[in-house]
């Protein structure tokens, strides 16, 4: 029954790792720590995917980010990867923070791409907090016609 209220044991396994002390992560050897970063970096960054019938668009909020923040790169030939880094304030006042909700630190997300998308034509655009990745589709080749061929009578 615990399923049906988003506890099932993955889940938990996931959100007891994520909100893990700092202080427990640095007693984790290198590895492990280095794996508990980059599984926060990627469960904390959601992304919508949709197809168009000319491209794929990838949306990402990105509150309070600077396009320079944003890096948005092509690996491999077919895996699209969106990361940087979402800084904590740290102004100098006297203010104390009493509650610390929004997300801080590195974030990466990656898709690996159809073979059918224009790698050299993606375009990138972060307006209003909001990134929009388009990647425009080859578009599939032109059904083969037969060609007919006049018979003569000789």
């Amino acid at each position: 029954m615990d399923i049906f209220f988003g506890r099932d044991p993955l889940t938990s396994a996931l959100t007891q790792l994520l909100n893990s002390p700092e202080e427990y992560e640095k007693s984790l050897n290198p590895s492990t720590r280095t794996y508990v970063r980059d599984t926060k970096a990627m469960f904390n960054t959601c992304v919508d995917v949709k197809e168009t019938p000319n491209a794929y668009v990838f949306v990402a909020d990105m509150p309070g980010l600077k396009s320079g923040d944003i890096k948005v790169q092509v690996e491999n030939d077919n895996v699209l990867t969106i990361g940087g880094e979402r800084k904590r304030d740290e102004s100098k006042d006297e203010a104390k923070f009493l509650r610390m909700e929004r997300p801080a630190g590195k974030f990466l997300r990656k898709f690996t791409l159809p073979s059918n998308a224009k790698l050299d034509e993606i375009q990138a655009a972060c307006t209003d907090g909001v990134l929009t990745i388009t990647v425009p589709k080859i578009p599939p080749p032109e059904p083969h016609k037969p060609k007919t061929i006049e018979v003569t009578v000789g």
